[in-house]
């Protein structure tokens, strides 16, 4: 693989994260909660942008004070990742950053577990404690709705464009090829593969494999093709002699299956968007549960796994162009939507378990010192795997 490919993690991890905390961001300020900073990435900041009370914008450099480093968020974790700044002032308007780590992001508001209050116990009315149960269960589901609704328009812009397909359509012959020498041509339909007909260039492999791997000790294997071919009447009845074990950057036959686009009607494609959204939700949702109860071994990709899935999967966009990789980022939305959902401390999810509980003590709220201490074991643990599997990812990187 090239890895200038792997480079296309970037733009598929900005996109997650901004979608995600634009979620987040716009119903903070539709609950009127003030929003210190919307920040791509993980600090260091690098560059930030305000609008100036007076009018027009500032840039905040680097960021010396250390609010920076509160309200973090991964990419596995909610709105935010520790106890969050109660004392900004309500004259300063939200900064825009880019941080120096391209792995999450953050929307950091006031409040955000409960500490958001003067020296009367009052809390800040713009704060994120401040706000109803309903509002603020709202403001941290907003980024997992958001995932769900990108997965949908990206799903709807890949069906829209075409499904890529491989039918049994041959593209190319190689020159030297045991097909090349029983007359097969480019554009040659495959019907059937020793008796059994066929429909997909991937079921030609399979018996072409199968009949190789049933002729072991010999060079080679006879294979019986009926093709169809432009001109001719009658389909024609052939004979390849397969090479048993080919050179390992040649196949059996010495084809190249052509990839077809299958279209769909405009108007389809939101539907079939919408609907791989729920299978494939219901699939991650399955496959967790499975999981949990041990019915399955867990396999979980960390940032560098997906980094290279997703260079992996990019380098075939010049081939069968952006099919592949809008999927790719759709289930990593997706992904991305159930997981920071999980009733697990620091997630968005544990987070608005909390406000459950808080809903059941009628409005009784846990101190603030105790949800920051629940929160920030619960990002301890999610580090900790993070880190696990990302040692995994290294030590397995060439497998």
């Amino acid at each position: 693989m090239n890895n200038w490919y792997l480079l296309a993690a970037i733009p598929v991890f900005g996109l997650l994260v901004l979608v995600h905390e634009f979620g987040h961001f716009i119903t903070a300020r539709w609950a009127g909660i003030r929003v210190d900073e919307f920040g791509i990435g993980l600090p260091p900041r690098l560059v930030g942008f305000r609008r100036r009370p007076q009018g027009g914008w500032e840039v905040v450099w680097f960021g010396g004070r250390s609010e920076q480093m509160e309200g973090l968020e991964s990419p596995l974790t909610g709105t935010s990742g520790g106890v969050s700044q109660g004392h900004a002032s309500a004259k300063q308007n939200t900064i825009y950053s880019i941080n120096l780590l391209p792995i999450g992001g953050f929307v950091r508001m006031p409040g955000e577990d409960g500490d958001a209050h003067d020296e009367n116990g009052h809390y800040d009315s713009e704060s994120f404690a401040a706000k109803p149960a309903g509002k603020r269960i709202v403001v941290l589901c907003a980024g997992v709705i958001m995932n769900v609704l990108l997965a949908i328009v990206l799903f709807t812009i890949a069906y829209g464009q075409g499904e890529p397909t491989t039918p049994a359509i041959i593209a190319q012959v190689n020159a030297g090829s045991p097909a090349a020498a029983a007359g097969l041509h480019a554009d040659d339909k495959i019907l059937s593969v020793n008796g059994q007909s066929v429909t997909q260039f991937q079921e030609v492999k399979d018996i072409v494999d199968k009949a190789s791997t049933q002729s072991k000790g010999q060079q080679t294997v006879d294979v019986k093709l009926v093709v169809e071919r432009k001109g001719e009447p009658q389909p024609l009845h052939m004979t390849v002699h397969a090479l048993v074990n080919p050179p390992a950057d040649k196949g059996h036959l010495g084809v190249l299956g052509k990839t077809v686009n299958v279209s769909i009607p405009l108007w389809q494609a939101p539907i079939r968007g919408i609907q791989q959204t729920l299978s494939t939700t219901r699939l991650f949702i399955v496959t967790i549960g499975q999981m949990i109860v041990g019915a399955i071994q867990p396999q979980i990709a960390g940032p560098v796994g997906i980094v290279k899935i997703t260079g992996e999967v990019a380098q075939t966009v010049p081939v069968v162009g952006w099919w592949y990789i809008l999927n790719l980022t759709a289930m990593l939305s997706i992904n991305l939507a159930i997981v920071n959902i999980l009733p697990f401390p620091a997630l968005d999810g544990g987070r608005v378990v909390l406000i459950f509980i808080e809903m059941i003590r009628g409005g009784k709220r846990l101190r603030p010192e105790r949800e920051g201490l629940i929160n920030l074991v619960g990002m301890a643990i999610l580090l900790t795997l993070m880190v696990v599997v990302t040692v995994s990812d290294v030590l397995h990187w060439g497998g």
